[in-house]
C-alpha cells in the first residue's frame, strides 16, 4: 500500500527519552476556520503539558482517513488519527493495528461518563479502541434570523408543514430557502435528517437497524422520499459541488434561510462573530422531544513504540478532561462527549443539545454506527442518484432495497 505520509525523524541523540515520549504526530481533517481553532485547543493543552505536537492536517475526511490507514498499514503510523464515531476503524482494530485503550478507559471511568451508543461503537470484540472527543448531531436545522424576518416567517417551524410553509415564504421573498452543498455526503445527511424529522424515530431506527429492505416498500417511507425530493425545489442553482461551509456562509450572510447540517456549522457562525439565538437559530427537530442523532469524532491510536504509547495515554486522557472538553466543543460547535462537565457557559444551541442527549430515550445512533461501510456507501449512492436525476420514488426504493439487503 502506497505510503502517503512521512513520520517525523531526526531526533537528536542526546535528547532525553522523556522528551521524545511527548512527541505526537496527529492526522486530522479539521482545516476550516472553526475546526482549526478547535483542534488548536487540544494542541495547545498538550504543548502546555510539555509535549510536541506535529500537525498533519489533510483537507477532507475521506482523504485523511485514507492517509491514516495507508500510514498505519505501511508501517509508519501516526501517534493518533481522526476517524468518525462509526465502524470506519473496525477493520484496523480487528487486524490488530490499533492499541487497546482499556487501561485508559478504566483509569478515567469511561463506562460511567460516556453515552452507551458511543461506548458500543468504540468497543470491538470487548476492547476499547478509540477515544471520542465530542458529540455532533448531523441533523440540525440552522436558520438566519434576518432572512426569516424578511420573509415574514414569524417563528421557527415546529412541524414539517410549517417548515415547507417557511421555505415557500423565503422563495417568494427572493431568498434562497435551503442552502445545500451538492455533494453526495451532504445530500445523504439531508436525507437522514428528513427521515428522522419527518418519518420519526421508529422509521429511522428500522431503516438503519436491519429492517430497512422491508421498510422502504411502505407508503410511509415513500412519502419521506417524496418529501426529500421536494426539497430540491428550494435549493439554488449554485448548489452542485458547493462545500458545506460555503453553504453555511450563505446563511451567515442572510442570503439563505435554512441549512440542514451538523453542528460543526456552528463553528463557522462563531468565527463570523454571530451569536446563537440572535443572528442565527437552531432547530433540534420537530415535536416536544425530538430525537438527537449521535455522531462525532474519535481518535484511534496505532500500535507503536514505547515512546508513542506514553504520548497516546497522555492525549487520550487530556482530550476527555473536563476543561478541554468544554473549550474544544465551544469552538467546534459540538457538545462534550463526557457527562459531568459544566456546560453553563455554552451557547443556547449547545444547551439544547446537552438537554437532549441527557435523555437516553432521545438518543439515536447515526447510520454509520449501524450500517456496514459497504451498505452505507450504497445507500449514499442511491440517495445522491435519486436527488440528482429524474428517478422515480419506486426506482429509488428498488435501489435502496438492494443496498440494504447486503
Amino acid at each position: 500500500m502506497k505510503r502517503l505520509l512521512c513520520v517525523a525523524t531526526a531526533v537528536a541523540m542526546f535528547l532525553p527519552v522523556a522528551v521524545r515520549a511527548e512527541e505526537a504526530r496527529v492526522i486530522h481533517w479539521w482545516t476550516s476556520g472553526g475546526e482549526s481553532d478547535a483542534i488548536k485547543v487540544i494542541a495547545d493543552a498538550y504543548k502546555s503539558d510539555g509535549g510536541t505536537w506535529i500537525d498533519q492536517a489533510i483537507a477532507g475526511s475521506d482523504s485523511a482517513r485514507l492517509a491514516a490507514t495507508n500510514a498505519i498499514s505501511g508501517g509508519q503510523p501516526p501517534t493518533m488519527a481522526q476517524f468518525n464515531i462509526s465502524n470506519q476503524f473496525r477493520e484496523l482494530a480487528e487486524a490488530s493495528f490499533l492499541r487497546s485503550l482499556d487501561d485508559v478507559a478504566a483509569d478515567e471511568n469511561w463506562q460511567a461518563v460516556l453515552p452507551g451508543p458511543i461506548l458500543d461503537v468504540i468497543t470491538v470484540d470487548g476492547h476499547i479502541y478509540a477515544a471520542p472527543v465530542n458529540i455532533h448531531n448531523p441533523a440540525w436545522i440552522w436558520y438566519s434570523t434576518e432572512a426569516l424576518q424578511k420573509a415574514q416567517v414569524s417563528e421557527p417551524p415546529t412541524t414539517k408543514n410549517a417548515f415547507f410553509t417557511a421555505l415557500d415564504k423565503l422563495k417568494s421573498a427572493g431568498i434562497i430557502p435551503l442552502a445545500l452543498g451538492g455533494q453526495p455526503w451532504q445530500e445523504r445527511a439531508t436525507f437522514d435528517a428528513v427521515l428522522l424529522h419527518f418519518g420519526g424515530k421508529d422509521m429511522y431506527m428500522n431503516f438503519i437497524g436491519g429492517n430497512g429492505a422491508a421498510l422502504v416498500q411502505t407508503p410511509e417511507f415513500k412519502q419521506v422520499l417524496a418529501d426529500f425530493k421536494r426539497l430540491k425545489g428550494y435549493v439554488d442553482e449554485g448548489s452542485p459541488n458547493r462545500s458545506w461551509n460555503e453553504a453555511t456562509a450563505l446563511v451567515i450572510e442572510n442570503k439563505a434561510g435554512f441549512q440542514i447540517m451538523g453542528d460543526w456549522a456552528k463553528g463557522e457562525f462563531k468565527a463570523a462573530g454571530d451569536t446563537a439565538g440572535k443572528e442565527y437559530g437552531c432547530i433540534v427537530g420537530f415535536g416536544d422531544k425530538p430525537s438527537y442523532m449521535i455522531a462525532g469524532d474519535v481518535f484511534i491510536f496505532p500500535k507503536s513504540n514505547e515512546s508513542d504509547t506514553a504520548a497516546q495515554t497522555h492525549l487520550a486522557k487530556l482530550m476527555l478532561s473536563p476543561k478541554v472538553q468544554v473549550d474544544f466543543n465551544n469552538l467546534k460547535g459540538s457538545i462534550p462527549v463526557r457527562a459531568g462537565v459544566d456546560g453553563s457557559n455554552m451557547d443556547v444551541c449547545a444547551q439544547a443539545g446537552l438537554a437532549a442527549v441527557s435523555d437516553p430515550s432521545r438518543q439515536v445512533p447515526n447510520p454509520e454506527m449501524r450500517l456496514s461501510p459497504d451498505a452505507h456507501g450504497m445507500v449514499t449512492d442511491a440517495i445522491s442518484n435519486f436527488w440528482n436525476t429524474d428517478q422515480s420514488v419506486d426506482e429509488a426504493v428498488a435501489a435502496l432495497q438492494s443496498a440494504l439487503s447486503m
